[in-house]
């Protein structure tokens, strides 16, 4: 398979943070739509997007916690957004495009991982019903209000690296494995961009899917302390260990996919430590992309599907 999945050398690194990937940029004029944008690298997301000069808007399962996250936020807009609830994403779609405004930024970091067995809406597997099949009706649902030029951003993880999308199976109903459920939901995020890129290019719109990097965030709570010592992302005293990204790093890769010039004319890649990511290796390590991930055909199965689920296809 012939693949796009080359560095650019970008000048960037695992140790870049968002607001030095957007020195230089304005984004005066520019609205962003940012997923998960109060907590943990969504939060830094929004404070470096926001001192950039755009306006963001926040979608957010708990408002109050957001409210008081944002708090002296310039720019920022909190509104109400169950990813897990099909009806909570058309009835924030509605709002958003009511308003007759258009997305020049969306920001898919909103995510659980590695949560115990839990079901939502039909019956859902919640890691792929929340992190993937929210995200894809919500894109879907306010596809008449992206502009020419718009960016689309699909936050995944290494975490593909545990299994490809069990078409089979998809919602773990012969038997459950946590991080199986993670592994599939993100390798879905990655199959959503390379499908959507390939669906939205000719309209000018351009999507990416990344791995932001290992940061001690909420998304961790599900884990117990032995658990993050396995992990090695802290010590036996709970101590954050190295190689953990701050925040602040970890936003700079999804800030980059979604603002920087050195993107113009690509789209459907996986990032990582702001560049464009390498194959995987055969060897088994943990960097890069794996095949199952960006192929095509994968991705239009997993489209197909999704659009089935969600009853939404703004492509159909």
């Amino acid at each position: 398979m012939t693949t796009a999945q080359h560095k650019i050398g970008s000048g960037f690194g695992a140790a870049s943070t968002a607001a030095e990937v957007l020195a230089g940029i304005d984004l005066t004029g520019k609205l962003a739509i940012v997923t998960g944008g109060y907590s943990g690298i969504g939060l830094e997301t929004t404070r470096a997007l926001t001192a950039a000069g755009a306006h963001v808007v926040v979608p957010a399962r708990r408002r109050a916690t957001a409210e008081e996250a944002l708090r002296g936020f310039e720019n920022v807009e909190i509104d109400e957004l169950d990813l897990g609830d099909l009806d909570s994403v058309r009835a924030f779609a509605s709002r958003f495009l009511a308003s007759g405004r258009g997305i020049d930024i969306f920001l898919g970091s909103a995510g659980i991982m590695a949560s115990p067995e839990t079901r939502v809406g039909p019956g859902w597997e919640a890691q792929f019903a929340t992190n993937h099949l929210g995200h894809f009706a919500l894109v879907n649902r306010l596809w008449p209000a992206f502009t020419a030029g718009a960016r689309v951003v699909s936050v995944s993880s290494r975490g593909h690296h545990y299994g490809p999308v069990r078409f089979d199976d998809l919602e773990f109903r012969q038997g459950y494995d946590k991080w199986l459920a993670y592994g599939q939901a993100k390798t879905a995020n990655v199959l959503f961009a390379v499908q959507l890129d390939k669906l939205a290019r000719d309209r000018g719109v351009r999507a990416f899917a990344l791995h932001p990097g290992r940061i001690l965030t909420d998304l961790v709570r599900h884990l117990d302390r032995q658990e993050l010592v396995d992990a090695g992302m802290v010590d036996a005293e709970g101590r954050v260990t190295g190689g953990a990204k701050t925040p602040e790093e970890g936003a700079a890769t999804q800030v980059w996919a979604a603002t920087s010039p050195q993107l113009d004319g690509l789209g459907g890649v996986y990032l990582e430590d702001c560049d464009v990511a390498e194959p995987a290796p055969a060897d088994g390590g943990r960097e890069g992309v794996k095949d199952y991930a960006i192929d095509p055909a994968q991705a239009e199965r997993l489209w197909t599907v999704s659009a089935a689920l969600t009853g939404v296809d703004a492509f159909a």
